[in-house]
């Protein structure tokens, strides 16, 4: 149905932003970001985010590090660059640009 296609555009519109907003004041693991996205209701499949972080990775917004596990293997641990931090105070600026005109157009459309 179309309003399903465009309800799934404006989620992955925001799932960067949101992994950034995330990944801001924390290092997290791969399942870590997936639990907080499933609270926030923008549930993600890791075959959707693994290849988000990487592309991320390679822009240089976001690295990671090994952290040694007691259950198993190392575990990949990303976190924010300084790039990263910059990009993000970028999209903030335009969320917040978008908000406002969401909320103009919200304003007109009850007169």
């Amino acid at each position: 149905m179309y309003i399903d296609n465009v309800k799934s555009q404006m989620r992955k519109g925001v799932l960067e932003y949101c992994i950034l907003l995330l990944l801001h004041n924390e290092k997290a693991y791969t399942s870590d970001i997936i639990e907080w996205l499933k609270e926030a209701e923008l549930i993600v499949v890791e075959g959707t985010l693994y290849p988000l972080l990487t592309r991320l990775k390679n822009e240089g917004v976001l690295d990671y590090e090994w952290v040694e596990s007691s259950q198993g293997p190392p575990r990949k641990y990303y976190y924010l660059t300084a790039t990263g931090d910059s990009f993000l105070q970028e999209l903030e600026k335009s969320w917040k640009n978008l908000n406002e005109s969401v909320l103009y157009c919200q304003t007109k459309k009850q007169k």
